[in-house]
């Protein structure tokens, strides 16, 4: 007996690997990076589902590749070819942490390392990280204020802001800058979370809203619970990568932090530079969430609770790391600037490798940096999910069922109103009014020209110029009926073509 076929014999489909904003994803299993003919080949995917892209040198378009997983494999030929295009490789785990990243090589200056070095004994680490948590609390107090509209959220912060230019040690303003992040996210707990209606009964109550940072799995914002915590912790993952280059680039060492301590998987200072721009992040999310929706599809929950983003949603996300690279260049080189100033002579300046302030006030041109605005969400089918325009609610499948659905409603309650005692009773008083009318009418009554024969060929014709109120009215009808009389799809009773003649101006020569 042949056995049945349980394997697709398909071959895969591969698609083109093409960057958006720059940036191109790999995720999946069998990942591949490597060079030939001069050319960069990168592989990625799940199942029969592949994706493939072959870059030359010039007019590739490539600034950031993102690998999400490990398994696959980079060619240090790969890596070369990434350095030679100034681009940037980041490796991340698939519980959004930043396992490496590899940028453009610069040359650091020892006088800026001994400066970091000593910043603690030399009081200078107070002064950054005074002003780095100055910036986040401004951002998070103007959030919660305008963003989630929690006026009480909003004073709280800055109250406890208000103690930040007393605090004169590191333990200090880890102290306000925690005081600060209860009440800023205590705002944030009874957000509601949208997904699409055919999505609802799929996902977990907790999935409903944001609820806390803390995940109950940890104990800490790491392994979430639900989509939007899980979002946050992905685009945080994307920030450090980002953080992680700018101040590298600047020549400064990643793992000697001012206001994290040293710990022995952490670059410190990474993650000191990104804090004030976490508020952006947040910003990004909570657009997402009241503007939008997420759906279900888009992440996976483990066997212990933790919610993690599938990787089609992932690269969605890394869609944005131009945006965090550009917000966090500036604070990188405030930084830079601030640990420069003790050991520097007054003809030296710290260079801005990130931002280039320094040539663009030589030549007199824009002294801000221009910002990267995030990529917007795509606007969902509120019933199906499916994408659509952002000027609709629905897809054309389902608003060609709502408003069957809304129509068919319609005619229910009209059938409903139109069948209670009310309703009844009046209709019972017009019925018992036409019958009288017809029994004390007599033919005798009628005008000798008027007849069937002229009420079609003179006044049906002319009854267009009248209005619909004044047949009702004048014969005691609804205006469906006086409708029906004034297009001729029916002929009234004879005992009304007198008063019909008399709208119509016809039958004066005869009177």
């Amino acid at each position: 007996m042949a056995a049945s076929a349980t394997v697709s014999q398909f071959p895969p489909c591969c698609n083109s690997l093409i960057p958006k904003r720059g940036v191109i994803t790999l995720f999946g299993y069998g990942i591949a990076a490597t060079v030939a003919r001069g050319h960069l080949m990168l592989k990625c995917g799940i199942g029969s589902e592949r994706y493939e892209g072959h870059f030359a040198r010039i007019g590739h378009g490539l600034r950031r590749l993102v690998v999400i997983g490990s398994d696959g494999f980079v060619s240090l030929a790969a890596l070369r070819w990434l350095a030679d295009q100034d681009a940037t490789f980041v490796m991340l785990e698939r519980d959004d942490s930043v396992l490496a990243v590899t940028g453009p090589v610069r040359s650091s200056d020892a006088r800026l390392r001994r400066a970091q070095a000593l910043a603690h004994a030399s009081g200078t680490a107070v002064e950054i990280a005074r002003e780095l948590i100055r910036r986040k609390l401004d951002a998070q107090r103007k959030l919660a204020g305008d963003g989630l509209g929690n006026a009480p959220a909003a004073q709280q912060i800055a109250c406890v802001q208000s103690a930040l230019a007393d605090a004169k040690t590191i333990e200090a303003i880890r102290l306000i800058e925690s005081q600060a992040a209860f009440a800023y996210w205590s705002a944030w707990r009874t957000l509601p979370i949208t997904f699409p209606k055919k999505d609802v009964s799929r996902i977990p109550d907790h999935w409903k809203k944001f609820g806390s940072r803390v995940s109950p799995l940890t104990g800490s914002p790491r392994l979430a619970a639900n989509p939007p915590n899980a979002m946050l912790n992905y685009l945080y993952a994307l920030l450090e990568s980002e953080a992680r280059l700018a101040v590298a680039a600047l020549g400064l060492d990643p793992g000697l932090g001012v206001l994290h301590m040293d710990a022995p998987a952490r670059d410190s200072l990474a993650c000191d530079v990104m804090e004030p721009i976490r508020p952006e992040v947040d910003a990004y999310v909570l657009r997402w969430i009241t503007h939008g929706m997420l759906k279900r599809e888009w992440f996976l929950e483990q066997r212990n609770g933790n919610a993690r983003l599938m990787g089609t949603f992932a690269v969605q996300l890394c869609e944005t790391l131009p945006t965090w690279g550009c917000a966090v260049a500036p604070i990188a080189e405030y930084v830079a600037k601030a640990l420069w100033r003790p050991k520097a002579r007054l003809r030296d300046r710290h260079p801005t490798r990130l931002t280039q302030s320094h040539r663009r006030e030589a030549s007199d041109s824009a002294t801000d940096l221009p910002s990267i605005k995030p990529p917007r969400p795509d606007a969902l089918c509120q019933n199906c999910g499916a994408s659509i325009g952002r000027a609709r609610t629905y897809c054309v499948a389902c608003a060609n069922i709502s408003s069957t659905a809304r129509l068919l409603k319609v005619a229910e309650q009209g059938r409903i109103l139109a069948h209670t005692d009310a309703a009844e009773a009046r209709r019972g008083e017009t019925q018992k009014r036409q019958w009288t009318g017809r029994g004390s009418w007599k033919p005798t009554d009628l005008p000798d020209w008027l007849n069937e024969e002229v009420y079609r060929r003179e006044i049906q014709p002319k009854l267009k110029e009248v209005s619909l109120s004044e047949i009702a009215a004048k014969l005691g009808i609804s205006i469906m009926w006086a409708s029906d009389i004034r297009r001729g799809r029916c002929i009234p009773h004879p005992r009304h073509w007198s008063r019909l003649a008399r709208l119509a101006r016809v039958g004066i020569c005869h009177e």
